[in-house]
């Protein structure tokens, strides 16, 4: 049996657990140690503490303090552990809370931190799923049953001082080339809501201060929200202090790739079991700058899909030059678009690709000046015929789809 290294009480406000964190710095003390070869368990808060609730009422969304996130059970210090090494971590398995067997899907209100889609989408709404062993359901997306892959969507060791400068100096550079602009091009470092673990004093307010945000993936992971990091999968992380600082949170119990939602793919409570071991001068040996990782043998089983193409022309018809970014978002909203002729409202089909095990592929970034983006829906997941035919869609479930995410405000 694997020792629960990290526990916490869903209860209790994540602030009062020094075990816990929601900033990147490097004097952040190590949590607990651990050897080589170690196996051990990690339990986490949902990526927003406790904020976001079970009911019908998005309000908790619109008002998220999104200065309280991520939410991080760590820094775990693998003994032996220097700069160069490479950390490779196990996830031998993963899984929800016993007591929280449900999770949450969201849309940020533009004004407070938006999404992938806000312009179309620019007011809070929330759907909650209720977990069914290895399958969720949600009562505010009828219609729509799949498989979880339940993976941290957050996941990275701790930087070194220069990396530490070297982010922030470069995000506050991006910030300051529109710094009126909503929502923000950066999240900067922030006082407010800081939590850094077992810190105190005027070390602790330091360090507050100059503490990177959690939101972005970096380069030493991080939140990088990869949905096929799930049991079975080994990262490979670049080691940047002495003990690795190992740390994770962000729990999904099902994500579309992308996240595009942002309060995205279903957020839960949960644990990992994870084993740990190093190699030596990795990063070196193997040329790596940011994680690699060997994806799980366990993927939910879906083999029809309806792929929707975009291209890197906006919404306002305007030519972009190979920009992946833009042909994303509108392999996205063809497949909005598509679902709302079955009935689904957009918010309901946006939550779809969010929360669904959807696949994105950069499908061409040659052919001038259009890039191709693609968005696989597998057709596996809804209850009726979702492919094209001659007689054309049926709106199903006698209307009932029509209700609307909760609600809309």
């Amino acid at each position: 049996m694997a020792d629960t290294l990290i526990s916490v009480d869903l209860s209790e406000s994540p602030l009062t657990n020094e075990k816990i964190h929601n900033r990147w710095h490097p004097d952040i003390p190590i949590a607990t140690w651990v050897e080589p070869g170690d196996e051990f368990k990690i339990e986490c808060y949902d990526w927003t503490g406790g904020q976001i609730k079970n009911n019908d009422d998005a309000s908790d969304v619109r008002d998220v303090e999104l200065e309280q996130v991520h939410y991080l059970s760590g820094p775990i210090g693998i003994k032996g552990a220097e700069p160069g090494d490479l950390l490779v971590v196990e996830i031998l398995d993963i899984g929800a809370k016993e007591e929280m067997q449900w999770g949450f899907n969201g849309f940020f209100s533009k004004q407070n931190g938006g999404g992938f889609l806000t312009e179309h989408f620019p007011e809070a709404q929330k759907s909650i799923w209720d977990f069914h062993g290895m399958f969720t359901q949600s009562r505010h997306v009828p219609g729509v049953k799949y498989a979880g892959l339940i993976h941290p969507g957050l996941i990275g060791c701790l930087p070194d001082r220069k990396m530490l400068d070297m982010w922030n100096s470069r995000e506050k550079d991006l910030f300051d080339t529109d710094p009126s602009r909503v929502p923000g091009l950066a999240n900067l470092p922030t006082t407010k809501a800081a939590h850094m673990g077992a810190m105190k004093g005027e070390a602790r307010d330091k360090a507050a201060a100059e503490g990177a945000r959690t939101v972005p993936p970096r380069e030493h992971g991080g939140n990088c929200d990869i949905k096929d990091l799930s049991r079975g999968s080994t990262i490979y992380f670049p080691v940047y202090v002495p003990g690795a600082g190992l740390s994770m949170g962000d729990l999904h119990f099902s994500q579309g790739d992308g996240e595009i939602t942002f309060c995205g793919a279903i957020e839960m409570a949960g644990w990992l079991h994870l084993k740990v071991s190093l190699i030596k001068e990795g990063m070196s040996k193997y040329g790596i700058k940011n994680p690699i990782f060997k994806p799980s043998p366990i993927v939910p089983k879906y083999d029809d899909y309806l792929i929707f193409e975009g291209i890197s022309v906006d919404e306002g018809g305007k030519q972009h030059y190979l920009d992946v970014h833009i042909a994303y978002r509108q392999a996205c909203l063809n497949a909005i678009e598509y679902l709302k002729k079955f009935g689904y409202s957009g918010a309901q089909g946006y939550a779809i690709l969010g929360t669904a095990p959807v696949q994105g592929h950069i499908s061409g970034v040659v052919d001038v000046p259009n890039a191709c983006a693609t968005l696989w829906l597998p057709t596996d997941i809804f209850d009726f015929d979702l492919k094209p035919n001659v007689n054309g869609p049926v709106k199903m479930l006698d209307g009932s789809i029509d209700v609307p995410l909760a609600p809309d405000l």
